[in-house]
């Protein structure tokens, strides 16, 4: 029985290589929508960090990034900054990721290291929240960011195929 998919020298059909960089821009995709830092206060209110905004459930309230980076950045915490930071790094890797859906051409190593920093930055946030009194913060991103990375570090066996 024979395939009617392109084989190439590694092994791979490229219906293989399409669906594999299909599944690797989804999963770094939905990396933006969970949220990065859960934070908890001692009056049983929550605030989640995602990479676009902070979110209050409790007052159904939105800042945006772009609004923090903008307008509220006066007399705020260094360790705050790690926020956009991370932001930064995990838009190097979404964009790796596309490139790869989109032109067949990217690095898994650039996706990964972009996913690995975002996660290092959420743990410097995470920190920095947690000192603070009444306050406990939940790096749950970079479990997130941490466990894409790993997954497509060890599922891709050439660099160059994402």
């Amino acid at each position: 029985m024979t395939s009617d998919t392109p084989e190439r020298a590694d092994g791979l059909h490229t219906g293989a290589i399409r669906r594999r960089r299909r599944i690797t821009l989804l999963l770094v995709s939905v990396l933006g929508l969970v949220p990065w830092s859960v934070q908890t206060f001692s009056t049983g209110t929550t605030a989640l960090l995602f990479p676009w905004g902070l979110v209050s459930p409790s007052t159904l309230s939105v800042t945006t990034i772009t609004d923090f980076l903008f307008h509220l950045t006066m007399g705020l915490p260094d360790f705050i900054l790690a926020w956009p930071l991370g932001v930064v790094c995990f838009l190097v890797s979404l964009g790796s990721a596309l490139s790869g859906y989109l032109f067949g051409r990217s690095d898994v190593r650039i996706t990964v290291a972009g996913l690995v920093l975002a996660g290092v930055t959420q743990l410097e946030v995470a920190r920095g929240f947690s000192v603070q009194p009444n306050r406990t913060a939940w790096p749950v991103g970079t479990v997130f960011l941490w466990a894409v990375a790993s997954y497509l570090y060890w599922s891709y066996t050439d660099a160059s195929e994402v």
